[in-house]
């Protein structure tokens, strides 16, 4: 591992090379760091990213234990999108029954999804039948305590799994 600081000029993309300092490892070596890290710009991080937990006794991965999919829409009258992400736009199927079109699709069916709904005065609940589960246009139903279907506002719905 090699910590460098450059004097002097010529350093293409460096408009003041003596501020620049650079450190290289190989993928053989790691580096670990102690203390704060400020990183700024965008990133990537590589699919085995884990994060230690609060206690330092376990791992998880970062890239699985992420929400790949979310959505607050209004599903009452006109439905409309609150808020989301991975979501590029959402379907009325009919009284209670929505439809999302995933921006980034899903790599199988067999992602998580949960939701919830909130209709004012009356206990609802979301039904996501495996049926109606796809890779990129997953459904869900919201229902009564009668077990009719109703429009409900808001809706919530988010989804886990592997991206395509």
């Amino acid at each position: 591992m090699a910590l460098t600081k450059v004097i002097g000029s010529g350093v293409q993309g460096i408009a003041n090379a003596s501020d620049a300092t650079f450190l290289t490892a190989t993928s053989s070596e790691g580096v670990t760091l102690a203390g704060t890290l400020a990183v700024t710009g965008v990133h990537t991080v590589g699919t085995n990213a884990v994060a230690t937990s609060d206690g330092g006794a376990a791992t998880t991965s970062i890239i699985q234990g992420l929400t790949k999919q979310w959505c607050n829409l209004d599903g009452s009258g006109t439905i409309g999108i609150n808020d989301s992400f991975n979501v590029s736009s959402v379907t009325d199927n009919g009284t209670g029954n929505y439809g999302f079109t995933c921006t980034s699709n899903f790599s199988q069916i067999h992602h998580t999804p949960a939701g919830l709904t909130v209709a004012v005065g009356n206990f609802s609940a979301i039904d996501l039948p495996a049926q109606l589960q796809t890779t990129g246009t997953p459904q869900f139903r919201c229902f009564n305590i009668d077990a009719s279907t109703i429009d409900s506002d808001p809706v919530t719905y988010k989804s886990c799994g592997d991206l395509a």
